[in-house]
């Protein structure tokens, strides 16, 4: 399952560099992350830390791209080899 960040997050800056899979990036109007390189920390931390850091809990499971434990073990993998 990757993360999104929701419209009230506020910009504050604090979840892009605790990502360690470099998911997470400022969009056209708030931060945003690529699916595509979110592992929800599997293989780095027991739990997300942009969830940990951000401070008004914008960040949640995206309904859009549900993985699994192995999926997500599997693409921490091809990122990080």
């Amino acid at each position: 399952m990757a993360l999104i960040i929701l419209d009230s997050c506020i910009n504050c800056d604090m979840c892009e560099p605790e990502c360690p899979n470099q998911a997470i990036a400022l969009g056209e109007e708030i931060y945003e992350i690529d699916p595509d390189r979110c592992t929800e920390c599997v293989g780095h931390y027991d739990k997300p830390t942009c969830e940990s850091v951000c401070p008004i809990d914008c960040i949640e499971v995206n309904p859009d791209h549900q993985e699994t434990e192995q999926q997500l073990l599997d693409k921490f993998v091809k990122l990080h080899g």
